[in-house]
């Protein structure tokens, strides 16, 4: 009894306290992402320590829940009418601002006398993105355009191609220490990317042609989350991306169920709620500590994967010829990174244990960094944007 009165309590406490969240960023620069964060690091253990453990336990099942709805959505926006004429430009962007990244880290790090290895392995980390977080700066600016729209495609595969980016390095690593790595890297990689694009496929083509059945035009939100749920508990017990299956099934929905408008639209309507307890706990879960202990590698870190970010959106851009504004801005607009990197770091770390305590440091220590002053900086970007084409003609 003692303990779903802590858990209904805090629950409660957290929605309504992210009202004032909301409030606090129509009237500041800072999204509702950070605030969120903020607000979960101040009541988390190394300053309030408010979260029950009853609480606290159930972060993982939330935070997967709240990624698979994430997932699910961006996924709906990948149909062919929403990618015509930008499916070469997300391509272009999210390849080269990969590439960059992975670059101009690992040769930072390498330049200040990492081991090659390691600044290798850190350098294909560097590539995560944090999906979730983007997704809802997009969504609080209330601008769509040409700009938002390419940002959700390019996150929508940004993922993707950083996993495969961070399989390559772990094979290359392996074969520095042993075949068995690379053998178990290979399998890995082919499972959890393919084995993903699989699942989302059985589950999204059979579902585009059987929802939205009981009343035309609209899917139930019963079905909607039945397959969310159905989708992201499969992947994890598969142990294969429930983020990817999730983007799979949505964009198969979208692009082939003809007989309702929206793929499961209604999502839209519950995911904030989740997506308020995941960033809440997620800065609960924060340890501070870990930022006291950042060093010149860390820093080296952060500061050549915002200039991987920025030159490789740029380049990108810059060849698939988008627009001046685009150039500028994009590389700014993908630099939150959250658990995706963390994941990375954790499979690395395990593989390769003689890194372990330095990467996952340096990795724990800027994913703060960039969970809470990346969204302030996408926000900032969608702003410019925004303003330079409302901005009276002269």
């Amino acid at each position: 009894m003692q303990s779903s009165a802590q858990f209904l309590i805090t629950i409660g406490g957290i929605l309504l306290l992210s009202i004032a969240a909301g409030s606090i960023a129509k009237r500041t620069f800072l999204p509702r992402v950070t605030l969120l964060l903020i607000f979960g690091i101040i009541i988390g253990k190394d300053v309030l320590d408010l979260i029950p453990t009853v609480v606290s336990t159930q972060y993982e099942i939330l935070a997967n829940i709240a990624l698979s709805m994430v997932g699910f959505l961006i996924g709906g926006k990948l149909s062919r009418k929403s990618m015509k004429g930008t499916l070469n430009k997300t391509l272009w962007i999210a390849s080269l601002a990969v590439v960059a990244t992975v670059c101009a880290v690992s040769i930072g790090l390498y330049l200040i006398g990492m081991e090659i290895q390691l600044a290798i392995l850190l350098g294909c980390i560097a590539t995560a993105t944090a999906p979730a977080a983007t997704m809802d700066v997009i969504s609080q600016s209330n601008y769509k355009g040409p700009f938002t729209n390419l940002l959700i495609s390019i996150v929508a595969i940004d993922d993707a191609l950083g996993l495969i980016v961070f399989s390559i390095g772990i094979v290359f690593v392996g074969t520095l220490t042993s075949t068995e790595h690379l053998i178990n890297s290979i399998l890995d990689v082919f499972r959890e990317i393919g084995g993903a694009i699989i699942l989302g496929t059985v589950i999204g083509l059979p579902a585009a042609y059987l929802t939205g059945r009981l009343k035309p035009g609209q899917p139930m939100l019963v079905e909607a989350l039945g397959l969310v749920f159905l989708c992201g508990g499969l992947a994890i017990w598969l142990n294969v991306s429930f983020l990817i299956a999730s983007i799979v099934m949505g964009s198969l929905i979208a692009n082939f169920a003809k007989h309702h408008d929206y793929p499961f639209h209604e999502i839209d309507d519950i995911e904030w709620l989740f997506l308020i307890i995941f960033f809440t706990l997620a800065g609960a879960s924060l340890s501070l500590e870990a930022l006291t202990s950042i060093g010149a590698a860390g820093i080296t870190y952060i500061i050549f994967r915002i200039i991987g970010k920025l030159l490789g959106g740029y380049i990108g851009a810059k060849i698939s010829s988008t627009d001046n504004l685009t150039q500028r801005w994009i590389g700014p607009a993908m630099l939150p990174q959250a658990g995706v990197a963390v994941g990375m770091a954790l499979v690395a770390s395990s593989q390769f244990p003689q890194y372990q305590q330095l990467l996952l440091s340096i990795v724990i220590s800027t994913t703060i960094f960039f969970e809470i002053l990346g969204p302030v900086i996408t926000r900032y970007a969608i702003k410019r944007v925004q303003i330079s084409n409302t901005a009276p003609l002269d």
